[in-house]
């Protein structure tokens, strides 16, 4: 339990204190082994609190604060869930307010809007788009990835869990493979992406909006990294009809987290774009643009993909 020191009298003081407890917490949470960006969510729902007039050491007074903010049940359930981690730290107890989550469907965007955005952004932020694209991963999980992880020469990368799930081992397309050679072959660290996952975060909205402008597409607005992970999960549930394999590809423990995939997208059975492969290196090509194989026909290899 974390020794904690009573807040000071005054203004200064408090703040004082305050930036005190929590880097306390943001240390102790790291040391519990929680994910990047639970603690540092965390911490700035506290800090929030904190500035519009929340004691941290009167837990009336936060659930007060937490009840006056115009947010929606989620961020209210967040930041209650935040407090509470913040109490176990300092040994504190309270009674903590019990808001419903409206459970939401998540939006999936075209599979043409998604490859748009990764050819219009920059190189490291493409390559990241393009692997949260083929494997699922949660943005915080990808962000941590080391040229280790990676394996060139059997193409694949090994995922690292975060948030309780599984790791993974994926196989990756000779395009991703060719992405992420170029930037080992610029970068020196030992992580595939050294900038911090706020800064890729602003990065890639930064980007995301001027793309939005000049495609006149605002639908790309919607799209966040974990987009990719809802739009991956469709897709491969679509494709296969094997839920406890969407389970493997998330990483999931638990079905119930799974199960909301199998709703997203009603496909119908004529959406698809047919090709004809006379070759093995035409094979290979339609293979990594996602199309897959059916049976063979006249000589020819025959390919589907939904569009």
């Amino acid at each position: 339990m974390a020794t904690v020191e009573p807040l000071k009298e005054g203004p200064a003081g408090a703040t004082d204190n305050v930036n005190g407890i929590l880097f306390q917490f943001l240390w102790w949470q790291k040391k519990e082994g929680y994910a990047e960006t639970t603690i540092t969510g965390r911490a700035k729902l506290l800090r929030i609190l904190q500035k519009r007039g929340a004691n941290l050491y009167d837990p009336e007074s936060v659930k007060t604060v937490i009840a006056d903010q115009e947010w929606c049940s989620k961020r209210k359930i967040n930041a209650a869930d935040a407090y509470t981690a913040f109490l176990r730290m300092t040994g504190g107890k309270w009674d903590p307010p019990k808001y419903q989550f409206a459970s939401k469907l998540p939006w999936i965007p075209t599979e043409a809007e998604i490859d748009a955005l990764i050819a219009g952004t920059g190189p490291k932020t493409s390559t990241f788009l393009q692997l949260l694209k083929e494997t699922g991963a949660r943005s915080g999980e990808a962000s941590m990835l080391k040229w280790t992880d990676i394996d060139f020469e059997a193409g694949t990368v090994r995922i690292t869990p975060e948030k309780g799930s599984n790791p993974r081992v994926f196989k990756l397309s000779n395009k991703l493979l060719t992405m992420l050679q170029a930037l080992r072959n610029k970068g020196s660290s030992d992580r595939i992406f050294s900038k911090h996952l706020r800064t890729q975060r602003r990065l890639f909205q930064k980007q995301r909006a001027n793309l939005a402008r000049k495609l006149q597409n605002p639908r790309l607005q919607q799209i966040h990294f974990h987009t990719f992970r809802h739009w991956k999960a469709t897709m491969e549930y679509h494709k296969t009809k094997d839920i406890l394999h969407v389970m493997h590809l998330l990483g999931h423990k638990s079905i119930q987290n799974t199960l909301r995939y199998t709703q997203l997208i009603e496909f119908k059975d004529e959406e698809y774009t047919a090709k004809a492969a006379t070759s093995e290196k035409e094979a290979c090509t339609l293979i990594e643009a996602g199309f897959e194989y059916i049976c063979d026909f006249n000589g020819n290899k025959l390919f589907r993909k939904r569009k």
